[in-house]
């Protein structure tokens, strides 16, 4: 055992996700619990990290590529790994979800909680609006002895830099800021949650409720309009390799005036579902300015951003437009012999490929946000709250993927692509949340 229990608050910490988030948790958790599990549902990544995690002694690394932040680079080892649910032992305090928030479901009901007694606290990495209440609803009885706590979104951006080896966790961003929350009105784990983000030099703020918390995810914003449109669509979805960029202005990129309006327009309407559920709507500039990428002064001014929420469509639209042209270089990089600054735009877009099972692979940006919008248009439509610029968006892409399928064969693409439990989830949430729907 690593750690006394005053130092280690979250006791046996049982991680699940091997993927880049899940091996950078187990760097993070390791000095804070007494023990560390790691586990993956079965398949050939699983495989793969058993025989790679038997040949490291179950060591694993995260390696930090961020200005100033490169001491948080480190390694830990893993005390029990599992390839699957069915050797899980009940020895586990903490349990850390580091699955896209569609799986939740699957995950609970692998995962067993009810043989799990020992298990106090379920945390939540990568949420979506409404899923603390969604897992809340899929615990039952369960939820009474264990708190569930949502993070506002994964506080890095890591990858795999090789993906035949799945041991090192590549770390390219940290969030400037997160939130959280728990279910539980003394929220008794969050503040050991917020020192440890805090070592890490993240701001964390404990707010009311996992909805509020929740509500802060950039993603929510940001994603359908700009990879949900007919230009990155197509890129997405194209047979050879795209020469565009994710966040470049047109016609390197998706960004037009059009998709930015798409932005103001989506923010607006979840907005709308936000106050139906009490929750405060967020400042969308202001957010992404300060809890994400600043620009500078000259660019948008301070008293530019915090009215932001006052000003009319076209003003909302211009000012979006401008962040997004402000961050085509990285502002606060240094210029090299050239003059020139870091091409901080230059992201490629992530495509459908074809996996060792022969299958197409849907990539996660988009996939994982399309998933996320319809649950929360389902939510506004419940709530007869009108959501067009969302039912929009969410066709655009039906229809991209439909268009592929006929192309390639419905039997090609990757079985399970198809969000479930739509009206199930967003009816499960209104309800945990006490809210009158229609039917």
């Amino acid at each position: 055992m690593r750690n006394e229990s005053d130092a280690a608050p979250f006791g046996h910490t049982l991680i699940i996700g091997a993927g880049p988030a899940g091996i950078h948790a187990v760097v993070n958790w390791s000095g804070a619990s007494t023990c560390i599990g790691l586990l993956n549902r079965k398949g050939e990544h699983a495989q793969k990290v058993k025989k790679m995690l038997e040949e490291a002694s179950y060591r694993v690394k995260c390696d930090v590529f961020v200005s100033g932040k490169e001491g948080l680079s480190g390694s830990a080892t893993i005390d029990h790994y599992y390839e699957g649910y069915q050797e899980l032992e009940d020895s586990w305090d903490t349990v850390l979800i580091c699955t896209p928030c569609d799986s939740y479901a699957s995950v609970l009901a692998e995962l067993q909680v009810e043989k799990l007694r020992k298990v106090k606290q379920l945390i939540l990495i990568s949420p979506g609006i409404g899923s603390n209440a969604w897992v809340q609803s899929l615990l039952g009885e369960e939820c009474k002895r264990i708190e569930v706590v949502s993070f506002s979104t994964y506080y890095a951006a890591s990858k795999f830099i090789n993906l035949q080896a799945p041991l090192t966790s590549v770390v390219k961003g940290l969030k400037r800021k997160i939130r959280i929350a728990s279910n539980r009105s003394d929220q008794t784990i969050c503040p050991p949650i917020q020192k440890l983000m805090e070592t890490m030099g993240i701001a964390c703020e404990i707010v009311e409720s996992p909805i509020e918390a929740e509500s802060y995810s950039i993603t929510t914003y940001v994603h359908p309009p700009l990879f949900m449109n007919e230009f990155a669509l197509n890129e997405i979805f194209s047979q050879t390799t795209s020469r565009k960029y994710m966040y470049k202005l047109y016609p390197e990129g998706p960004i037009t005036p059009g998709v930015i309006k798409s932005m103001v327009l989506l923010w607006k309407e979840v907005s709308q579902v936000l106050q139906q559920l009490g929750v405060p709507p967020i400042n969308l500039l202001e957010f992404l300015n300060d809890d994400n990428y600043p620009v500078l002064e000259q660019s948008i001014s301070r008293e530019e951003i915090e009215s932001f929420p006052a000003m009319d469509p076209v003003r909302q639209e211009y000012l979006l437009y401008v962040r997004y042209s402000s961050l085509l270089i990285d502002p606060y990089s240094s210029p090299d012999e050239q003059g020139k600054y870091f091409e901080f735009s230059a992201v490629p877009f992530k495509q459908v490929v074809r996996n060792h099972n022969d299958y197409w692979q849907l990539p996660r940006v988009p996939h994982e946000d399309y998933c996320k919008l319809n649950v929360l248009y389902e939510m506004g439509r419940q709530l007869n709250v009108p959501m067009p610029q969302s039912r929009c968006l969410i066709e655009q892409y039906r229809n991209k993927v439909f268009s592929f399928m006929e192309q390639y064969g419905t039997e090609q693409l990757h079985p399970g692509w198809e969000h479930e439990h739509i009206v199930e989830q967003a009816f499960a949430i209104l309800q945990a949340m006490k809210i009158n729907v229609r039917s």
